[in-house]
């Protein structure tokens, strides 16, 4: 026997052609089977998700005190159509006569950029760390502080839609979004998404929790089919948008690119109707990725709100034609419509002035909580006691790698953005130590794909200002007076919408700077075009896109050419004037151009490296990966290191013992060294803080609060996604089930390299023996589980306390055990807290997809009593099967400290 705890359908559906049949065919679907901050305290875990309200039921519609009713009455077909679609790349449609406001979004998950992009000359924007540390802090808390701020900048660039966060699963280390996303735990990563909602739909900013649902590659993400089973499914990947939604309140929800199990997800009945709507009893709205429709009828009946970007394609007009045609009814828009409005109402877009520009406001309190949140997401994977560092015992530090004068804050793709500033640890570390402390610096390797864009640091606009400047010119010839002047940040300049000062014709551009390198030697230049460009140097082309345009290429989605080269002879120190001249013919949607700079390779840089790790106290050594390697838009190819770096980690540690390795990373990256270094820490994409915050660590004056959100595996042919990532013929199956991280490497007894929720910290801990609130339940029960924890160490500190479920004989195949609670609690020396964990019924579920020819199967074996009929139950459903269970409850998945037995009773 076995409680069902409900039942719900399948998520399978038809799959469709893109360059299929009309946009508004109809297709039928079909089954298949508050923040704490202090001295010691109790610390209690989220609650789950058993007898939690929405977050966002009941809140009042008020639309400036009109009804909605009668707004949506006086909405003429077209203008309700109109409403579905958005009117630009980051705004949706207004209806200007009945008061309806036009309502901005913007990207993204560790920053609100606003509605532009980076290279447009656009404000700049407060950096958090991104999503894999972020899930590594293990702090709900600390997430919802982050999303608060993220929602203030949010409104500070007029906006009110965020367009975060990014729940998706960590399944193969090598997906090129692993760092936006939290973990590869679906409860950590549910609440994480959770308090992020929160903290941000507090500030009147509605999250649309995202990519909905099976996007965990980038790899033909447009079209590939996710084949995952129900089990799967439920349990691992559906479950952080049920707690984003459940929990959290998330008012948006934005679906992915890819098929799931055969439907396109903008169009996913099932998903959007069934489950989100209906199961879980969302009230919000439905957002598709951008150009991520491809239907009318089809998504509409789905239930997908809102086409973006705009103007249409599917929606606006074409959904109105449907309507005439028969194919959608008008109720339907109606209430589409309504869901709209109520969300736009909910975050006070009513009220809101359409004049309203966006604004860089660089606060203290950003600058802090970005700091402290760096701080508490760096993991501390090994270290031998050489941390924290002396600086009284310090002479001379060997600061080495790509990281150390040019860290990787953020992430490539949709989630990057212009921050306020960036720190590099050479800088933070000369700032912090000061003149007694000899810092050797030496790059040792480079790690770019493509070659980097040049800094402001390096560049010099003729109105003196670090940057570039850019006069923009109607028509493509740079004549007349300049329409607009602009300032940018770097060598890149891009546009999706028009630039200021053009509507909707042809211009050119002009970027002027004095370049300033560093270093003496042969530069190579490069250049790669959405349109037609050409760079001149000291007044000669250097490099010309216009008599040769280069071929499409990778970047930007392909809407960039290839890279064209060439190379000069330069002295550092020596100003030269740089011109870069755009014209926007041959450009379509994107236009704008990239150039890019690398530095003279000189043969004995790695040799400089280890001399100065040989001649100093101690080496640290930043090693990692940028946007070049991990990206929206395309997946790694092995988890390596890039470059040279793990040669130069290797000889530097052999050239000092006293050498701690900084991983500058968003995902785990081999290190067959890790043995040998006497300290590592993960520090992530850690934001426009991660460089102070670092030194904060190596130091000692705080901890390293992090612990690990995903396992790191030895080799990746040990990972469970290894054979069936990332897809081949048009699919990926996602073979290995429910036995996703380290579900499967405990499964398999396969070594790890680091456990899932591994961290050390400056000072020790004990957790003592637990108590459970009974020994014995019913299905629907819960348990608390009371744990003493102390810090025996003589430094404060924090500890995560971790609470896995072990079955110990269930009636279906589960994985050995999963994480059901956790709790950190922050103590100082000496000093004891109590961490309280709940467990309620989904702790001890697991999904049955069900079997509805059972009931017949059961009536043939009924005469056979030797055999045994399956034990699934009739209807899909989560099911708790009595007997006896396991709390393992520890420091990470490898780190148990207490088994304790647990019995449920039918």
């Amino acid at each position: 026997m076995h409680a069902e705890i409900a039942a719900a359908a399948s998520v399978r559906g038809p799959g469709r052609h893109r360059g299929g049949p009309a946009h508004h065919q109809r297709r039928d679907p079909r089954r298949l089977a508050p923040t704490r901050r202090g001295p010691a305290r109790p610390a209690r875990a989220p609650r789950g998700l058993d007898g939690r309200a929405d977050a966002g039921a009941g809140r009042d519609v008020s639309l400036g005190g009109r009804d909605l009713d009668k707004l949506v009455a006086e909405l003429t077909l077209e203008e309700k159509c109109l409403l579905t679609g958005g009117s630009g790349l980051w705004t949706t449609a207004a209806v200007e006569r009945l008061g309806i406001p036009s309502v901005r979004v913007s990207d993204g998950p560790n920053g609100a950029r606003g509605p532009f992009l980076p290279s447009e000359g656009c404000s700049t924007s407060a950096c958090a760390p991104c999503g894999s540390a972020l899930g590594a802090t293990w702090d709900p808390d600390l997430v919802e502080e982050v999303g608060a701020m993220l929602g203030q900048e949010a409104r500070s660039k007029a906006c009110r839609v965020l367009l975060a966060p990014t729940v998706n699963i960590h399944r193969s280390p090598l997906a090129g979004r692993n760092f936006e996303c939290y973990s590869e735990d679906p409860l950590l990563a549910g609440r994480a998404a959770a308090a992020f909602v929160r903290g941000v739909q507090a500030q009147g900013v509605a999250t649309t929790v995202k990519h909905f649902a099976g996007n965990e590659a980038e790899f033909e993400r447009s079209t590939i089919n996710s084949v995952i089973d129900e089990r799967a499914l439920r349990e691992i990947y559906l479950l952080p948008f049920e707690l984003a939604v459940r929990e959290g309140g998330a008012l948006g929800v934005m679906t992915a690119y890819n098929r799931l199990n055969g439907s396109y997800c903008a169009e996913h009945e099932q998903l959007i109707g069934v489950i989100l709507r209906g199961e879980w009893g969302f009230d919000g709205f439905v957002v598709s990725d951008w150009f991520a429709v491809g239907s009318t009828a089809g998504s509409a009946r789905a239930g997908l709100d809102l086409e973006m970007p705009g103007p249409p394609r599917f929606y606006g007009g074409h959904l109105a034609e449907a309507v005439g045609a028969g194919e959608v009814d008008e109720e339907q828009v109606d209430v589409i419509v309504r869901r709209l409005l109520t969300v736009f109402d909910r975050v006070g877009a009513f009220d809101d002035d359409p004049q309203e520009q966006p604004a860089s406001v660089d606060r203290p309190d950003h600058r802090a909580l970005a700091r402290r949140a760096a701080a508490e997401a760096m993991v501390l994977l090994t270290n031998d006691g050489v941390l924290p560092l002396e600086p009284a015992s310090l002479s001379r530090l060997a600061l080495i790698g790509p990281g150390a004068d040019r860290p990787q804050i953020m992430g490539g793709g949709s989630a990057n953005f212009r921050p306020h500033y960036r720190t590099s640890p050479l800088q933070a570390l000369r700032d912090r130590l000061g003149p007694g402390v000899e810092i050797r610096h030496e790059r040792g390797c480079d790690i770019d794909r493509a070659a980097p864009t040049v800094y402001a640091s390096q560049l010099t606009a003729p109105d003196g200002t670090p940057g570039l400047g850019v006069e923009v010119f109607r028509g493509t010839g740079w004549e007349g007076p300049a329409v607009q002047r602009l300032h940018m940040p770097d060598s890149r300049i891009l546009f999706f919408a028009d630039p200021p000062g053009i509507r909707g014709e042809p211009f050119s551009l002009r970027g002027a700077a004095t370049f300033v390198p560093d270093e003496t030697g042969t530069h190579t230049f490069t250049l790669a075009q959405a349109g037609r460009a050409r760079l001149r140097l000291d007044g000669a082309v250097l490099l010309d896109g216009f008599s040769d345009p280069p071929p499409r290429g990778a970047d930007l989605f392909g809407m960039m050419s290839r890279e064209i080269s060439a190379t000069a002879e330069l002295v550092a120190g020596t100003g030269h004037d740089l011109v870069i001249e755009f014209s926007s013919e041959g450009s379509v949607f994107a236009r704008g151009v990239s150039i890019g700079c690398r530095r003279p390779l000189s043969p004995d840089l790695m040799d400089r490296a280890v001399q100065a790790a040989a001649d100093c106290d101690v080496a640290v050594v930043v090693v990692g990966t940028n946007a070049d390697w991990e990206s929206e838009g395309h997946d790694r190819r092995d988890m390596d290191l890039p470059g040279a770096q793990d040669e130069l980690v290797r000889r530097v540690m052999a050239a000092n013992p006293a050498t701690v390795v900084v991983l500058n990373t968003g995902a785990p990256v081999s290190m067959d060294w890790a043995g040998d270094a006497a300290a590592v820490i993960q520090a992530w994409f850690g934001g426009q803080e991660m460089a102070g915050a670092l030194v904060d660590v190596l130091l000692g004056q705080v901890e390293p609060g992090g612990r690990l959100p995903t396992t790191f595996p030895v080799r990746l042919e040990h990972n469970p996604s290894y054979g069936n990532f990332p897809g081949e013929n048009g699919a990926v199956r996602y073979g290995e089930g429910v036995l996703v991280g380290y579900r499967w490497y405990e499964a398999r007894g396969l070594p790890v390299r680091f456990a899932f929720g591994h961290g050390l910290s400056y000072t020790s801990f004990s957790i003592g023996e637990p108590v459970l609130s009974a020994a014995e339940l019913s299905p629907g029960g819960t348990v608390t589980v009371t744990v003493p924890v102390t810090n025996t160490g003589s430094r404060p500190g924090a500890e995560v306390v971790q609470c896995y479920v072990a079955p110990t004989a269930p009636a279906l195949a589960r994985p050995p055990k999963e994480l059901k609670a956790f709790a950190k609690a922050r103590l100082g020396p000496g000093e004891t807290t109590t961490v309280t964990l709940e467990l309620g019924p989904r702790a001890f579920a697991c999904w049955d997809p069900g079997n509805p020819d059972l009931a017949e199967l059961e009536e043939r074996l009924a005469s056979f009593p030797v055999m045994r009929a399956p034990q699934h139950g009739k209807q899909p459903g989560w099911r708790i099967d009595p007997g006896r269970y396991e709390l393992h409850v520890g420091r990470s998945s490898a780190d148990i400290a207490h088994v304790l037995p647990i019995v449920i009773r039918v």
